[in-house]
């Protein structure tokens, strides 16, 4: 896949919220912007313009000039620090962004010769701000815009794709989600939450709050979890769970593997267990003798 930078835009008003801080704003216990960091940790580097604040991993930081010069203005200062030839540009406030939709942008971008991939939403509108750029045109239609205009402040992004050659990515309708306002906040939570979706949102952000970049077959780990239940007594499945987690930690070689083998013994003792106190192998508790 193709290197690519990418630039997370942090700043703004957020004047529909009441001016509260939007990109610390938590969906499903994580901010914002620890969310969208966390769909493009691919990035070889990550420039966020706006505001310092803590984030979920290290990142590079930038201002445009003037503050709360808009989205052309934050997007110049964050080019700046590019070094990669392709550029993921993305805005802050995007709760359902994937990895999977940032792949087929890059992805995109890398099949042709087009100099930039937009998502389009259920609309067919074009989101320059979930897209994927080459860089060195984008530096060029930035520049050249801010010779036109004389400055890049307040100018409407709307005025950067029509110069570039396009490609058009698109995605679910959730991919491009932003939360201008409390409503979509609320919406976004609402979301997280509903039962398709709450155990990987739940165990997404545990990996992110612990800073465990691994992934976990969670239908092992449930089935697991289950056998230790119905088969020793319910507190034993948290309780196996965890001592998996741990006995993989201690393991050597691929993370992943090392789960799925702890937790294949664990589940084979379970069964034995739960055979033993039915009687299935051939004997019931103390009647042996």
């Amino acid at each position: 896949m193709t290197a690519y930078d990418a630039i997370v835009l942090a700043g703004g008003a957020a004047k529909r919220l009441g001016g509260a801080d939007k990109p610390g704003v938590r969906v499903g216990g994580r901010a914002l912007l620890d969310r969208v960091l966390g769909a493009c940790a691919g990035a070889g580097r990550t420039v966020v313009v706006g505001g310092r604040r803590p984030t979920v991993r290290p990142v590079s930081w930038a201002r445009e000039e003037p503050p709360g010069g808009g989205p052309l203005a934050a997007l110049e200062a964050g080019v700046r620090h590019v070094e990669a030839p392709a550029v993921l540009v993305l805005s802050a406030d995007l709760p359902f962004l994937r990895t999977a939709t940032v792949d087929r942008l890059i992805g995109a971008l890398a099949a042709g010769d087009a100099e930039a991939a937009l998502l389009t939403d259920a609309e067919g509108r074009d989101q320059p701000l979930v897209a994927a750029y080459r860089t060195e045109p984008l530096r060029r239609e930035i520049a050249l815009l801010h010779t036109e205009y004389g400055s890049l402040a307040g100018l409407p992004l709307r005025l950067l794709p029509p110069e570039l050659d396009l490609v058009r990515v698109e995605a679910g309708p959730l991919a491009s989600f932003d939360c201008d306002t409390w409503e979509d906040i609320s919406a976004a939570r609402a979301r997280i939450r509903e039962h398709g979706t709450v155990l990987d949102e739940w165990i997404t952000a545990v990996k992110d709050e612990l800073g465990i970049e691994l992934d976990v077959d969670t239908g092992v780990l449930l089935d697991l979890a289950r056998d230790a239940a119905h088969g020793v007594a319910r507190p034993a499945a948290p309780l196996t769970t965890f001592l998996v987690g741990y006995a993989a930690g201690q393991a050597s070689g691929d993370g992943p593997q090392a789960v799925a083998e702890a937790a294949r013994k664990a589940t084979a003792l379970a069964l034995r267990w739960a055979q033993e106190g039915e009687g299935a192998d051939g004997a019931k508790g103390d009647e042996s003798g």
